[in-house]
C-alpha cells in the first residue's frame, strides 16, 4: 500500500531539486552576465554622479561592538567597530526584468567607488586599510558597505574622581579629501548602536549619542561636514576598591594606633614609618597606571592626606617620646600642666597612674611610697624635717638612758658614745637619700604621666581625622 506513494514522494523531491539547480544555473548565468555589463566602463576612480555639481550623501552607522583597552596614561581608546555606510551608485544600476528578476548581486569593495571616511581623532601610528569586504549592490544603484574595524582614537581622559570616573570619548568620521558640497554624510540613528555591544569587565556603557558638525576650516572657504558619536562611561570601581581603597583605609587607621603603643616597648616610630612606606607604595601604584596630568585623582589626593597624617603622627610620636623619657634630671611639671593635662584630660581621656586600671583603680592612699606625687612630697618636706628633729631628740633620750646605765665606767661611755653619733649620722643619710629618690621618682612619674595622656589625646584627633577623610572619599564617589 505505501510503496506507490514513497515512490512518488522520491519522484518529487528529484524533480524540486533538479529545478532549484536549473534555478540557480540561471541567477549565476544572469549574475554573471549583469556583472560584465554593469563594469564593462566602469570607473573607480570619481564620485559616481551625473552631475558632478550635485551633492552624494552617504548615510553612516556605527555598531560598538567591544571596548578592548582604555589606556587612561597614553590617553587612548581602542575598540571594536562596525561601520555600515550607504550611498547610491549612478551608473551602477540594472533593470531586473531584463535579468530574470536579479535585485542584488555582492561584489567586492574594491570595485566599486568608496567614500574616504576616515576617524579623524585616530591616534594609531599604522596606516591601516579599510578591510576589502563584499558591498551589497541593488538593482537601484543602491550600495551598503558593512566593515568591520579595530580603531584606535584619542581620548582626553579626566581622572579626578578616578576610581569613580566619568569619561567621554570621542569617535568622530568624516571624508578626507571631499568637502561638503561634494559629499555629505547623515546619521542613520540618532545614537550609535549598542545592541551587540559585549560587556565589558571595567566599563560600563551609558550611551553613545551621535552629532553632526559642520565645520569650515581656515584653509578652505567649502564646509566639510563630519559625525561625532560620544561613547559616555563609567568606570567599575568594585576592582579598584577592593585593591587600592580598602587596604589603604585599614592601612590608615594604623597610624593613630603608635600613640598606643607603649613607648617603652621601642616601636613607635618603627610603625609610623612602616605605614608609610606601604602608604607610599599604595602611591606608587596609582600613579603608574595615571596620566601625566596636573588633575590628581580623588583616590591619590586620599594618599597623600594619609601619609601627611602619618608623617605629622611619627613626629609627634618623636616629640611625645623626649617627655616620656625626660628622666629625674628634668624640671619639675608646670604647674599649668599639672592641672590642664593630668588633672582634667587624664580622666576625660580615661588614662591612669602604673598599676591602676580603668575598672578598678587604686587610691592614693594605697599607693607605692615611690609613686607618690612630687607636690605631695613638696609639701610634706616641712612636716618630715620636724619628725626628723623629733627623732634626733628621742634618739638622744635613749643615748642618755643607755649612756645612763652603763655609765659607770666614762671610758666605756665615750666609746658608746661615739658608736651611737655614727649609727645617727647613717640614719640620717639614708633617711636624706630615701628622700630625694622618692622626690626624683615622683617627677619622673609625672613626665610619664604627661606623655600618656598627650599619646592619648593625639590618637582620638587622628582616629577622627582618618575615619573623616574616609567618610569624605566615600561620600565624593
Amino acid at each position: 500500500m505505501d510503496w506507490p506513494h514513497s515512490c512518488f514522494s522520491l519522484c518529487w523531491i528529484l524533480w524540486a531539486a533538479s529545478r532549484l539547480r536549473d534555478i540557480k544555473a540561471a541567477e549565476g548565468k544572469y549574475a554573471q552576465k549583469l556583472f560584465n555589463d554593469l563594469f564593462e566602463d566602469y570607473s573607480n576612480a570619481l564620485r559616481p554622479v551625473e552631475d558632478t555639481d550635485k551633492v552624494l550623501n552617504v548615510t553612516l552607522q556605527i555598531t560598538l561592538s567591544q571596548i578592548k583597552d582604555m589606556d587612561e596614561r597614553n590617553q587612548i581608546l581602542t575598540a571594536y567597530l562596525w561601520i555600515r555606510q550607504i550611498w547610491y551608485d549612478a551608473y551602477l544600476k540594472w533593470d531586473r526584468d531584463q535579468y530574470d528578476g536579479l535585485d542584488t548581486i555582492r561584489i567586492p569593495s574594491d570595485l566599486v567607488w568608496r567614500p574616504d571616511i576616515v576617524l579623524y581623532n585616530k591616534a594609531d601610528d599604522e596606516s591601516s586599510e579599510p578591510v576589502n569586504t563584499n558591498v551589497v549592490l541593488r538593482y537601484d544603484g543602491l550600495i551598503t558597505w558593512d566593515s568591520p574595524a579595530i580603531t584606535k582614537s584619542s581620548c582626553v581622559v579626566d581622572v579626578s574622581y578616578f576610581p569613580f570616573d566619568d569619561q567621554q570619548c570621542n569617535l568622530t568620521f568624516g571624508s578626507w579629501t571631499y568637502n561638503g558640497n561634494q559629499v555629505d554624510i547623515f546619521n542613520a540613528l540618532d545614537s550609535g548602536d549598542l545592541s551587540d555591544f559585549i560587556e565589558d569587565v571595567e566599563w560600563e556603557i551609558h550611551g553613545m549619542p551621535a552629532v553632526k558638525n559642520v565645520i569650515t576650516y581656515g584653509c578652505c572657504s567649502e564646509p566639510y561636514p563630519d559625525i561625532t558619536f560620544t561613547l559616555i562611561l563609567k568606570r567599575k570601581s568594585s576592582f579598584y576598591i577592593v585593591n587600592l581603597l580598602i587596604p589603604c583605609v585599614l592601612i590608615s587607621f594604623l597610624a593613630p594606633l603608635s600613640f598606643y603603643l607603649p613607648a617603652a616597648s621601642g616601636e613607635k616610630v618603627s610603625l609610623g614609618v612602616t605605614v608609610l612606606l606601604a602608604m607610599t607604595v599604595f602611591q606608587l601604584m596609582v600613579a603608574e597606571i595615571m596620566p601625566p596630568s596636573e588633575n590628581v585623582p580623588l583616590i591619590g589626593k586620599y594618599y597623600i592626606a594619609t601619609m601627611a597624617l602619618i608623617t605629622a603622627s611619627t613626629a609627634l610620636t618623636i616629640m611625645v617620646m623626649n617627655i616620656h623619657f625626660c628622666g629625674a634630671e628634668a624640671k619639675p611639671v608646670p604647674q599649668w600642666a599639672r592641672i590642664v593635662i593630668l588633672k582634667y584630660m587624664s580622666k576625660i581621656l580615661f588614662v591612669y597612674d602604673v598599676g591602676e586600671s580603668c575598672t578598678s583603680p587604686r587610691h592614693s592612699k594605697e599607693r607605692d611610697p615611690y609613686q607618690k606625687d612630687y607636690a605631695e612630697t613638696h609639701r610634706k618636706g616641712l612636716k618630715n624635717r620636724d619628725n626628723n628633729i623629733v627623732h634626733k631628740k628621742e634618739i638622744n633620750g635613749l643615748l642618755n638612758n643607755d649612756l645612763g646605765t652603763q655609765g659607770e665606767n666614762p671610758k666605756e661611755a665615750d666609746s658608746y658614745c661615739a658608736r651611737y653619733v655614727t649609727l645617727t649620722k647613717n640614719i640620717e643619710y639614708i633617711a636624706k637619700c630615701l628622700k630625694d629618690h622618692r622626690t626624683n621618682n615622683a617627677k619622673g612619674i609625672e613626665w610619664k604621666k604627661v606623655a600618656k595622656v598627650i599619646d592619648r589625646f593625639f590618637m582620638w584627633i587622628f582616629f577622627i581625622m582618618v575615619f573623616a577623610m574616609s567618610i569624605l572619599i566615600i561620600a565624593k564617589a
